[in-house]
């Protein structure tokens, strides 16, 4: 699992336009509890000067990932967050060729029961919700329009002016984490020169920039509500079922191999000894069979120091791994094999299956490969609530057993290095998981000895709907990904305990 998305639990636009009677200024009125949320500027509506002015303000649970963070269901670093807002289709003037600013909010306010975006008649009287004026209740804002930080600002452009919203807003996320600002969320409007105050086209004229809307927090529709969306590289490769001895045709990161192991107690992962400073120590032993022999081997660590025994590393809790080359010297006629032997303080904690190491060597021909694949632990339905693991099974399409390989019930599952998925959602191809192959690598799938996988938090999903599960594998031959033909659904029930 490497996307959590966060929903907004306050939401609210505030303005200083004026009311159909272009006399008298909505500033009081409060639309905490509209469905949509909007910013604009107007100029010379009410007179050849008048400037009219409509901002949005969101707020995040950031306690939630702080708990999500505690418990390692996201890690404690190596995470980005995206501030993602979706495009409100609308019959007015939409602007085009502008950019909005993302500001931390630096004061407290209140979202509000107002509906009315049109005639702006929800007014709060001082009471419960924030508005131009007021951020709460009866307390002002500092500056009428909200109070800002001056920095992180963070800006998105829009061309057409109908494009969604995603900024990276790691840089804030981080701070309010950190508890060095307070949680108080989110301004989103037309970026300073933008604004009608001061924005002017080449001839000199100034001009409005009209309505731009986003679905609020309370939109019906459930993939277009704001999220604050965390996205990490959860990536684990096992190279017990690709193990290759080191060779000078290969870069030297690509000599590496990493092993890893799991400490389950009672079905959950735990510390060694409870203890997240307890580090475990592999050795590596040659074998004809599945039984280590003899001594501990030599190999060299990521450094490129020969040691004949390696500290793994602690990725999180009950998760550890350790990586390293290994020469073909390592091994002989009579002993083919290598196992893995982890050890604490000289006692043996795990004795791993066996590895079979492979040569690098080079090609004849420039491959075009096709697969055969399947979800092989695929379910007819889903709920929301918890994470599921999904498994393939893939191999070579021109797989043609022979008289050596007939007896084999199937071939060996074949391990893709990098491959990606994408969820969309069956009724109406909107695509609510979209492959994430850039730098935070979201949607990259893992693999170990039983073959490639990845985890999904059944709550990105909304309930009561088929999805479609779409997977992309880098062809290197191609130089760029290649979605692979085929398309296995996911129905997603509401959980009936």
């Amino acid at each position: 699992m490497a996307i959590k998305r966060y929903s907004a639990d306050a939401d609210n636009t505030i303005t200083n336009a004026f009311q159909e009677n272009l006399t008298v200024r909505g500033t009081g009125s409060n639309m905490g509890q509209a469905d949509v949320l909007e910013t604009f500027s107007i100029y010379a509506q009410e007179s050849s000067t008048s400037t009219e002015l409509s901002r949005i303000i969101l707020r995040f649970p950031i306690s939630e990932i702080k708990a999500d963070k505690n418990a390692e269901i996201i890690p404690a670093s190596g995470v980005s967050y995206y501030l993602k807002m979706f495009n409100a289709r609308h019959p007015h003037t939409l602007p085009k060729n502008y950019k909005l600013d993302v500001l931390a909010v630096s004061s407290s306010w209140e979202e509000g029961n107002g509906l009315d975006m049109e005639g702006y008649s929800d007014l709060t009287y001082d009471d419960i919700g924030s508005n131009w004026v007021r951020s709460a209740g009866s307390t002002a804002w500092t500056t009428a329009g909200g109070d800002y930080h001056a920095s992180p600002i963070y800006s998105a452009s829009f061309d057409k002016g109908d494009e969604d919203l995603e900024v990276n807003v790691t840089t804030l996320v981080e701070q309010w984490l950190a508890d060095t600002k307070e949680n108080y969320g989110f301004g989103v409007h037309l970026s300073a020169s933008y604004e009608a105050s001061s924005s002017t086209n080449p001839e000199g004229a100034r001009f409005s920039y009209y309505t731009k809307k986003f679905f609020a927090r309370s939109s019906e529709f459930y993939f277009n509500r704001p999220v604050l969306e965390a996205r990490w590289d959860s990536t684990r490769r096992d190279n017990r079922g690709n193990f290759y001895f080191s060779s000078s045709l290969a870069p030297a990161a690509e000599n590496l191999n990493t092993l890893w192991m799991y400490n389950y107690i009672r079905g959950n992962l735990r510390d060694i000894a409870g203890s997240s400073t307890a580090i475990p120590v592999l050795n590596l032993y040659y074998s004809s069979g599945s039984v280590p022999e003899g001594t501990a081997r030599y190999f060299r660590d990521s450094s490129n120091t020969a040691v004949n025994f390696l500290s793994a590393s602690r990725e999180s809790k009950g998760v550890y791994k350790a990586t390293f080359s290994a020469t073909s010297s390592t091994i002989s006629s009579t002993y083919p094999y290598l196992v893995d032997v982890w050890t604490m303080s000289g006692s043996e904690l795990h004795t791993g299956s066996v590895i079979t190491p492979k040569e690098h060597s080079f090609s004849n021909y420039n491959p075009n490969s096709k697969y055969v694949m399947n979800v092989k632990n695929l379910k007819p339905k889903y709920t929301r609530g918890q994470t599921e693991r999904f498994r393939l099974y893939v191999r070579e399409k021109n797989w043609s057993p022979n008289i050596y390989t007939v007896a084999k019930s199937t071939p060996e599952n074949l391990l893709i290095e990098s491959a990606s998925y994408q969820i969309t959602r069956a009724s109406d191809k909107k695509i609510v998981i979209p492959y994430g192959t850039g730098s935070t690598a979201e949607t990259m799938l893992s693999y170990d000895s039983d073959g490639n996988y990845f985890d999904l938090d059944m709550d990105l999903l909304e309930e009561g709907y088929t999805y479609e599960l779409n997977l992309s594998f880098y062809e290197d031959s191609l130089s760029s990904y290649r979605e692979q033909p085929y398309t296995f659904k996911i129905r997603v029930e509401q959980n009936e305990y």
